[in-house]
């Protein structure tokens, strides 16, 4: 296991935020779920698991594309954003989901139950990536495929504005590990590799920018980052009080760069990575 300290996904304030900013988040995300669902290439039927599904997609969006055939299950270590993932697919009348508490490393489920494992942001935060990887592809029936999406690398304009400002204009503190754990797939070679080392075949690596759109103002977006996003929590707390005013004033100015009077275009450069297990 990593010596690295974990975030606390399950904060009951960040499960308050997350419902909070729940339209917003989704609008925003609403590019990376697409990629990862047309990535998984479901069909009627199918047995999904979406891994370290947070608040529920892609596993949602499987679900309601597999239109009541199969089962989707959503697994996150964290129980607080799984009851927000129940509420909104029962909210949706959907029949063919179900979200349970498991651990990436020792998937609580019989080896080839599935036909396609699904993760969107999460691989790159669990403790020992290749024996996680090495649990997808037990429980992955022969042939069947993985679809991971990560984050690429850290210089791109979500971060560079939010976290990259603070930095400049705080001369203070550093990036906690967990933070740079987010970008480690951003380099090229490296997730494919750890697929093919956990049994893998046909390890495709796609780097490409999709929306990243925020539905509202600069001032939301600096307001959900910093209640959300976990990994940067122990930097958003060092910045001195003499300077928080300065850093709020220059990250929101930063950000609207980007802003077009009713949204604020980011885009992500991420890492869409697809497997399949030998049949």
């Amino acid at each position: 296991m990593s010596n690295v300290q974990s975030p606390d996904w399950n904060s009951f304030g960040r499960a308050v935020a997350s419902e909070k900013w729940r339209r917003q988040s989704a609008e925003m995300g609403s590019a990376m779920t697409r990629a990862i669902v047309s990535a998984a290439q479901v069909e009627p039927g199918m047995h999904v698991l979406d891994v370290a599904c947070g608040s529920g997609e892609p596993a949602i969006s499987i679900a309601t594309l597999l239109a009541g055939t199969g089962e989707v299950v959503g697994a996150d270590i964290s129980p607080a954003p799984l009851q927000i993932a129940a509420q909104r697919a029962t909210q949706r009348g959907l029949t063919n989901v179900r979200f349970q508490e498991a651990d990436a490393h020792r998937l609580p489920f019989p080896d080839a139950s599935f036909d396609c494992v699904t993760s969107r942001l999460g691989i790159m935060f669990f403790a020992n990536a290749v024996n996680a990887l090495r649990e997808t592809y037990r429980v992955l029936k022969p042939g069947g495929r993985a679809a991971l999406l990560t984050w690429g690398v850290m210089g791109q304009p979500y971060f560079s504005s939010t976290i990259g400002t603070l930095l400049r204009v705080a001369q203070t503190g550093t990036i906690p590990e967990a933070a740079r754990k987010m970008f480690a797939y951003g380099q090229p070679g490296l997730l494919a590799g750890q697929l093919r080392s956990a049994g893998f075949e046909h390890a495709e690596e796609n780097f490409t920018t999709v929306d990243w759109t925020w539905p509202g103002t600069p001032q939301e977006v600096w307001a959900y980052f910093q209640e959300v996003t976990v990994p940067f929590a122990p930097l958003l707390k060092s910045v001195p009080p003499e300077k928080r005013e300065q850093v709020d004033d220059a990250v929101v100015q930063a950000i609207a760069e980007y802003y077009d009077g009713e949204k604020v275009n980011f885009g992500a450069k991420i890492n869409l990575t697809t497997a399949t297990k030998q049949s």
